[in-house]
């Protein structure tokens, strides 16, 4: 069945603004009719703004919703592993307001000098978002790519990582990307520098990941030049910041 923009809007609960936002960035591209111009939308085209809304829902920007919807080559997507991963990160989402609402009720508790919290029960919920997020947008791949114990057991150490340990996060990937950019002036993906950088990610990744392996960490790099949304965060440090970031890493790791 085809729908014109007005009917598509209106079953979907959006503005045909909207729509000609997402056809406008490529987002969403109806075909045309070519005697009177008017956009209609498929079958295809209703599943696809089905995904962009849940993604939507889910809080992730315009921008890697549709990396997210371009195939990446190697990886086969189906309509219902994405509904599964929809699910998965939707019931991620609801745990992780669960429990920032029993946050803000024991703190207002605490306010009122009814009870106590350490400083450990203050930061309750607050990995569940970021793993909400880390599924929403990462975790087909990566599940498919290492496998759901591994990622499950990566998702279990971040739940119990203390604050200090998400401030040594944080400072790493600043230090990483400080020594990027300095190491991408030398051009020389095995330079000290580069390998610097190298060494600093995989601090990084040890943080988070529940082991390390250099297979797996080769396998990221070559992850971080394959998937769009990747590659856009990298070269946001730099222009050809991926692929030279995933050389040097490659060299690290041989």
């Amino acid at each position: 069945m085809e729908y014109t923009i007005n009917k598509l809007a209106k079953i979907a609960g959006i503005s045909t603004r909207t729509l000609r936002h997402y056809d406008q960035i490529g987002l969403l591209c109806p075909t045309r009719n070519s005697e009177n111009d008017y956009r209609l939308y498929g079958q295809d085209d209703v599943d696809r703004l089905q995904h962009i809304l849940f993604y939507r829902e889910l809080g992730m920007p315009l921008d890697d919703i549709k990396a997210t919807l371009t195939v990446i080559p190697g990886l086969t997507r189906n309509p219902l592993s994405m509904l599964q991963s929809h699910l998965t990160a939707l019931k991620n989402k609801r745990s992780q307001l669960d429990l920032l609402i029993t946050n803000v009720e024991k703190s207002i508790l605490a306010q009122k000098g009814e009870i106590t919290m350490t400083d450990q029960e203050k930061f309750e919920g607050f990995a569940e978002k970021m793993i909400a997020d880390n599924e929403a947008k990462y975790g087909e791949e990566i599940r498919e790519k290492y496998g759901d114990a591994v990622v499950d057991a990566s998702n279990a150490k971040l739940r119990g990582m203390s604050p200090e340990q998400f401030a040594r996060a944080e400072e790493l990937e600043k230090e990483l990307h400080a020594a990027l950019l300095a190491a991408m002036e030398t051009g020389d993906p095995a330079s000290d520098l580069a390998q610097k950088a190298a060494e600093l990610h995989k601090q990084w990744l040890c943080v988070y990941w529940p082991t390390y392996s250099k297979e797996a960490h080769a396998g990221l790099a070559q992850m971080y030049v394959d998937d769009p949304r990747f590659a856009a965060h990298y070269d946001k440090v730099a222009s050809g910041c991926a692929v030279f970031f995933r050389d040097a890493i490659l060299v690290y790791c041989a």
